[in-house]
């Protein structure tokens, strides 16, 4: 292909989807994962609604051969992907007196330990063609905290760590590695709050709205593109200055 492939994982819905759908425009060769076959077909339906060339899959991210399995189909297809966004991701919020372990350990697996999974099959096929994009998802409540969510946020920390780390040493191979953190997006969840919680929720933002998975997109598209090619090692916050570093 002479397209650049482009792996979105965690892409039915969301800011996975904005992003799935935007990388598209921009003339990757997309292609989308989710969990089950249902989300799959959605995807399928999504990118013949938008007339994008692509494909879905099924992955599951914590699972070390369903990520294997799914590379190698992509390899004897469409090609490797040059661009890889490792969006999925899960939450068991919970006080940590009363969190389970299993909450514990499978948000870190889902979260952290799918980075290793997929980045590192990934950057064989960037370093011999010398070029690559990596953007983590992280979230602002990696670095401000959150009640109720020590793991979700020890996971988004870890993987801005992971970030720098790893920017480090893949950068003169011509790949990039960089994080997104947005803050409170507009998703399924928001629109489960009562008009007081969310108003509670925007007198913490400067902007004085929520995000929207497009806005977390088009950075997504800035970090994998050629004109961000002197940018790695970053966390780009996209939380209308909730928390400001």
């Amino acid at each position: 292909m002479t397209r650049r492939v482009a792996l979105v994982t965690g892409a039915r819905r969301g800011i996975g989807r904005a992003i799935l759908k935007r990388l598209g425009e921009g003339d990757h060769y997309v292609v989308g994962t989710a969990t089950s076959e249902e989300g799959r077909a959605a995807i399928v339906d999504a990118l013949a609604d938008w007339r994008i060339e692509g494909q879905a899959c099924v992955v599951r991210v914590d699972d070390s051969a369903s990520v294997a399995d799914v590379l190698t189909r992509l390899g004897e297809t469409c090609g490797m992907p040059c661009v890889l966004v490792n969006n999925a991701g899960i939450a068991r919020d919970n006080l940590l007196m009363r969190m389970r372990d299993e909450d514990w350990f499978e948000v870190i697996d889902t979260n952290v330990s799918s980075l290793y999974r997929l980045c590192k099959p990934v950057l064989r096929a960037m370093t011999r063609a010398r070029w690559g994009r990596i953007v983590n998802l992280s979230s602002v409540v990696g670095r401000m905290g959150n009640p109720g969510q020590s793991n979700y946020a020890a996971s988004k920390s870890a993987i801005e760590g992971f970030t720098r780390a790893l920017a480090q040493e893949v950068g003169s191979r011509n790949i990039t590695v960089n994080a997104v953190a947005p803050g409170f997006i507009a998703t399924d969840m928001t629109d489960a709050l009562t008009e007081e919680q969310r108003r509670a929720l925007l007198e913490r933002v400067p902007l004085g709205r929520l995000g929207t998975p497009e806005d977390v997109a088009h950075v997504v598209a800035f970090l994998v593109s050629d004109a961000a090619a002197y940018v790695t090692g970053e966390t780009v916050q996209v939380n209308g200055g909730l928390y400001m570093s």
